[in-house]
C-alpha cells in the first residue's frame, strides 16, 4: 500500500523509456539509446585520482552535513566569480546530486495549496517534487518559436503562488534564456514576493550565448535559491554530488532536512568535487565543443528529413517537433519499434511537448550518424 503522498507523482518518463531500451539491449538489440541526460565521457582522471586519494587517506568517515569546509569555500568563490552572486562559506549546502536539492528545496518552501510555476515543457522531477511537497504545479506556456521562452505570464501568477523555477540552459529543450527574459521573471517576482528556484546545471554547457545567474540581477539576491551540481560539466553523474545557495533562512530549512535524511554527500566524493573546481578545466571546454559538432550533425539531419528543430544553445538535447509523423509518443514508439532508436515523447515534460521529441546527443558522432539513417530508412 502506498502514502497518498506517493500516489500524486507517476514514474520518471524518461527512466522508464531508458530502462525499455536497456531491456532491448541486454535482450540483444542493437539500440541506440537517445534518451537518458548523461554525459557519455569519463569523469577526468585528475577528479578521478582526488577521490581516490582521499579514501585511501582515510576521508571516509562522516562529513558534516552542509558539506567539508573545503568544499564549500571553493563553491562560494566559483559562485562570486563566475555567477556575480555575493555567496560565503555559510551560505553554500552541499547535497548529493543536484537532484536531492531541488527535493529539499520543494519540501522545505511549499506548503499543501501553495502554486508553483513551471514553464511548459520542463524536467519531469520539478512537477514531482512539487507534488510530493503537496503543492500545485501552474503550467506557464512557452513560445517554441522563440526558443521556448515564456512570454507575457503574470496572469497566471495568483495569491497562492510560491515560487518560479527557471532552468537555463535548459532540458528538455536546450532553451538559453537571455537578459531580458530573466529581468522580466526577476521583476515579476519582485513585483509578488515570489522566490525563484534557478537551476543551472547546465549552465557550462552552452554555445555562443552567455549564461546569467538570475540570483545576480537587482532585488534577487534574497529571494533566489541557485541549484548547480557536477554531473554534466564534469561528466560525474554516478557520483551524486550538487550544491545550492539560499538566503539565509531558507538555508538553515534545507540543511534540516538533509541532516535528518540523507546525512550529507559521500565525503570523498566531495574532494573529488574539489578538484573539479581548483583543477585544469580544459576537458569541459573539449566536451562542449564535441558536443556542438554533434548537435550540428544532428539538427542538420533532422530538419532534413522534415523534423522541425531549431538548433538548442545549450545542454546536449534536441527538441524535435515531428507533427508531421505523428504526435511525440507514436513517433517514439514507433522509432523504438522500427529504427531500434530510443528518444523521449516530450509529452513527458508537459502538455507543450505533446508534438516533440526528446534527443540526447550524449553520444558518439558515428551512433547519431547511424540514428539518421535508420530515421531516414523509417521515415522516407
Amino acid at each position: 500500500m502506498s502514502s497518498a503522498r506517493l500516489k500524486r507523482v507517476e514514474e520518471s518518463a524518461t527512466i522508464r523509456i531508458s530502462n525499455i531500451a536497456t531491456r532491448m539491449i541486454k535482450e540483444g538489440t542493437d539500440v541506440i539509446n537517445f534518451s537518458l541526460g548523461e554525459p557519455d565521457f569519463n569523469t577526468p582522471k585528475n577528479i578521478c585520482d582526488a577521490a581516490a586519494k582521499a579514501m585511501y587517506e582515510g576521508k571516509t568517515h562522516y562529513a558534516p552535513s552542509g558539506g567539508i569546509p573545503e568544499l564549500r569555500a571553493a563553491i562560494a568563490e566559483k559562485l562570486r566569480t563566475e555567477n556575480n552572486l555575493d555567496v560565503t562559506e555559510a551560505g553554500v549546502l552541499v547535497t548529493p546530486g543536484a537532484k536531492q536539492g531541488i527535493f529539499e528545496v520543494m519540501m522545505g518552501v511549499l506548503d499543501d495549496g501553495d502554486q508553483a510555476l513551471l514553464f511548459n515543457p520542463s524536467w519531469v522531477t520539478y512537477d514531482a517534487c512539487i507534488r510530493f511537497a503537496g503543492a500545485e504545479t501552474v503550467w506557464v506556456p512557452t513560445v517554441p518559436e522563440k526558443g521556448f521562452i515564456p512570454d507575457n505570464f503574470e496572469e497566471y501568477i495568483t495569491d497562492k503562488t510560491k515560487l518560479i523555477v527557471v532552468n537555463s540552459p535548459g532540458n528538455p529543450t536546450g532553451g538559453v534564456f537571455g537578459k531580458k527574459t530573466l529581468h522580466c521573471i526577476a521583476d515579476l517576482a519582485i513585483d509578488h514576493d515570489l522566490i525563484v528556484v534557478s537551476d543551472e546545471i547546465y549552465e557550462k554547457i552552452i554555445y555562443d550565448r552567455e549564461h546569467i545567474s538570475i540570483g545576480s540581477l537587482d532585488g534577487m539576491q534574497e529571494r533566489t535559491i541557485t541549484v548547480n551540481g557536477f554531473s554534466k560539466a564534469y561528466a560525474m553523474t554516478g557520483w551524486r554530488l550538487g550544491y545550492l545557495t539560499a538566503p539565509p533562512e531558507i538555508l538553515k530549512l534545507l540543511l534540516k532536512i538533509q541532516s535528518h535524511s540523507v546525512s550529507s554527500a559521500t565525503t570523498f566524493v566531495q574532494y573529488g568535487g574539489l578538484e573539479a573546481l581548483q583543477g585544469p578545466q580544459d576537458s569541459v571546454k573539449a566536451m562542449v565543443d564535441r558536443f556542438k559538432v554533434r548537435r550540428d550533425v544532428l539538427i542538420d539531419g533532422l530538419n532534413k528529413m522534415g523534423f522541425e528543430c531549431k538548433k538548442p544553445d545549450g545542454a546536449f538535447y534536441a527538441f524535435a517537433n515531428v507533427s508531421e509523423y505523428g504526435n511525440g509518443t507514436q513517433v517514439a514508439e514507433r522509432l523504438l519499434k522500427e529504427a531500434q532508436v530510443a528518444v523521449t515523447p516530450g509529452i513527458a515534460f508537459g502538455s507543450s511537448g505533446e508534438d516533440f521529441v526528446r534527443i540526447s546527443y550524449a553520444t558518439s558522432i558515428d551512433r547519431i550518424r547511424e540514428a539518421l539513417e535508420r530515421l531516414e530508412k523509417v521515415f522516407s
